[in-house]
Order: structure tokens, then sequence, then C-alpha cells
């Protein structure tokens, strides 16, 4: 069993995407987590829920929606065509933002979860020793926080390896542009073409049992540490 160039070029797209949508998620991730963290705000309960609806609705579901609201007729596709930019639906772009919204409470979740278990000991100390907000963010949330961000990130990451339903809803499956692994398993599978599915299935096997193997040895020496 061997991959084709069509595989590679799959694998490639797949780990752009996932670079790419994890690396925003912490960027935009990491604040929004914080604010959940600390907030005592009434919409805080409804913001988490929305950010978690992507648990469990339907992959498609959300696609099929994501679809409508990036189409010519959705509000997003509006203000696309008024500001001359192309539309987002079947391009890398159209996949980036659709596993943005998938894959976000996948980075969020953990992210609020490392955050809380800091507890406010270590922000009140820091305060007494006259840091401001952000240079306690900084030098002692961060640094505190490091195991469940880079947790987040690993689930953010192997999440958007891993998506199907959106993914074919919004980008379909151009070579190149919006072909991701998972869609090219399914393109083998459709043509029968046993092999090839079965040979790239098994190299995402093996790189996701990877992933986790990595991810729960770090779990392992969090906890030993604490």
């Amino acid at each position: 069993m061997s991959l084709s160039s069509e595989d590679i070029q799959a694998i490639v797209l797949s780990l752009k995407l996932a670079t790419v949508v994890t690396s925003l998620l912490l960027v935009f991730g990491i604040p929004v987590a914080w604010w959940l963290s600390q907030s005592k705000s009434p919409w805080k309960t409804l913001i988490q829920s929305l950010l978690a609806l992507p648990l469990v609705l339907p992959p498609t579901v959300l696609g099929f929606y994501l679809l409508l609201l990036m189409g010519p007729d959705g509000w997003l596709g509006k203000l696309f065509q008024m500001t001359g930019l192309p539309s987002l639906s079947f391009t890398f772009w159209g996949l980036v933002f659709a596993s943005l919204i998938f894959s976000a409470p996948f980075v969020i979740q953990p992210l609020q979860n490392s955050f809380e278990a800091i507890g406010k000991r270590p922000l009140e100390l820091a305060a007494s020793a006259g840091a401001n907000p952000l240079d306690s963010f900084l030098t002692v949330v961060f640094p505190l926080a490091k195991p469940g961000i880079l947790t987040a990130t690993i689930l953010g990451f192997i999440h958007t390896i891993g998506e199907f339903g959106v993914v074919l809803m919004i980008g379909g499956s151009i070579p190149g542009e919006t072909r991701v692994v998972s869609v090219q398993i399914y393109e083998h599978v459709e043509a029968l073409q046993y092999s090839a599915a079965h040979a790239l299935s098994l190299s995402m096997v093996i790189f996701s049992f990877a992933t986790l193997l990595v991810l729960n040895s770090l779990q392992k020496k969090r906890y030993t540490l604490f």
C-alpha cells in the first residue's frame, strides 16, 4: 500500500488547514476563555452554550447553515459581494471559517478549564506585588496554564484534521483547494478504491493515535507535577 500524489496533496492541505485554524483559535480563544473563566456576566451562559453548539449539532447541519450564510443570499455572502470580495463557498478560506466555528469548543473549553483551575490566589498575590492585569496574565496565568494551552492546541489541531461533514458541505472536493484527507478517503471509497482508502485511513489512524499518546503523556506529567 502506498500513498498517491493526490493523497499527499490532501494530507498537506489538511495540515495547512489545521495549522491555520488552530493558530487563529488560540489568538481569539485565549481572551474568550479567560473572560469566560472570570466573568459573572448574565450573558456568560448564553455565550458558552453558543460556543459549545458544534459539540451536539450534526456536522452536516452546521455545514448547511454556514453554506446558506456564505451563499449569494446569505448576509455574509451579500457583504462579500458589496465589498467586491470573492465568495467563501468552496474555497480554502471558507473551510477555515467553518472550521473555526466547528473546532472552537475543542480549544476554548480546555483553555477555560485550565484558567479556572488556577484560582484567584495567584492573581491576588500578583496584584499585591503591583502587577497590572496584563502583567499578571503574562507572568502568572500563562505559565500556569501552559499544559491546558498545549492540550487545547493538540485537540483543536487533530479535530480539524478529522473534520468531514462540515468541510464537505462548505468546500466540496476541489483538488489542492478543499479536498482534505477525510474527503479524499470518501472519494476513494465512492470509487471502490478500497486499497487506497485503507492506506490513507491507516496513516491517519497512526497519526491520530500518536498524537493522543503525546497528549495523554503530557497530561500525566501535569498531574505528577501538581
